[in-house]
């Protein structure tokens, strides 16, 4: 029993002794530093957005002990991302693992770097489910939450699969009281995107909005509780170009109900900018319909 407990341990060493190899430390904030994970080997990296508060002065501690400059590239705020860059060639990147691949149960070790040496700590995956909106409105592939302890530092690092691989990028910002994972589909579409585009594009109506109740007939006709009434319309906007006022109730966005601000948010996606979309609204009691061109925020 003491030598298979024995053998185990040394595979879970060496395990996060090759993660080892793509992860860093990130210096982006006045206290504590946080970790990142090698994207590309010429010097992409991956970390979470919370964790760097300022694009000056950045640096990263490689995997070989150096420290260097890093720049900022871009920021995925709603999915807690962000990409540096270094002038650095031949670093190691990381493998990534389809979250489709894991179940409940798993093994995986939360790897981090956030002094010189690699930091670890083993659990299971604890939750998994589908495509969930974080508060900011962000589109997240898998919900990936683990019980492993995300002790300081440890955001930006990553979740290790018991084949090496990596699983997503850890951060305590999105679930308050979970440990939850950035899985890697989420990460490779936001990286490509800042990495095209220096951003992540956000499709925007140009209107102040809060969630009111609809009417009994309404709620049945539509089958929806609530509605978004504009409260403000910026002048020149999406929403004052087609035409929307101040006490309109947005019930439907390009056929998608809205009821909450959360909602809307998640369909004003980089895909939807430029795209004109089908509005539908109630003016003084009736529901109306009309063409809205999304504006890029």
């Amino acid at each position: 029993m003491s030598e298979t407990l024995q053998t185990f341990s040394d595979a879970l060493a060496a395990l996060v002794e090759r993660a080892g190899q793509s992860l860093v430390r990130v210096e982006g904030r006045s206290r504590l530093s946080a970790s990142g994970v090698i994207y590309t080997a010429d010097g992409v990296i991956v970390t979470a957005h919370h964790v760097v508060e300022r694009n000056e002065h950045l640096r990263v501690g490689l995997p070989d002990g150096r420290s260097v400059e890093a720049t900022l590239i871009g920021r995925d705020p709603g999915a807690d991302l962000a990409v540096l860059r270094v002038s650095q060639e031949a670093l190691n990147p990381a493998t990534w693992v389809n979250a489709d691949e894991l179940r409940v149960g798993h093994l995986v070790l939360a790897t981090a770097r956030p002094a010189r040496s690699v930091q670890a700590t083993l659990g299971v995956v604890s939750a998994l489910g589908g495509p969930w909106r974080t508060g900011a409105g962000s589109e997240i592939d898998h919900y990936l939450q683990t019980d492993v302890v995300m002790y300081p530092g440890f955001s930006g690092g990553a979740l290790l699969t018991m084949d090496g691989r990596i699983a997503g990028v850890n951060t305590s910002a999105l679930v308050r009281g979970a440990s939850v994972a950035i899985p890697a589909q989420t990460v490779a579409r936001s990286v490509e995107t800042i990495l095209k585009h220096g951003r992540m594009p956000r499709g925007y109506l140009g209107v102040g909005l809060q969630a009111v109740p609809l009417d009994a007939a309404l709620q049945a006709s539509l089958g929806q509780q609530t509605g978004l009434m504009v409260m403000s319309v910026e002048a020149g906007g999406p929403a004052a170009q087609a035409g929307l006022l101040q006490g309109d109730v947005l019930v439907t966005l390009d056929g998608v109900a809205v009821q909450r601000l959360e909602e809307l948010q998640a369909l004003l996606t980089g895909e939807r900018v430029g795209k004109t979309v089908l509005v539908r609204f109630v003016r003084a009691g009736a529901l109306q319909e009309k063409n809205v061109t999304i504006g890029q925020k």
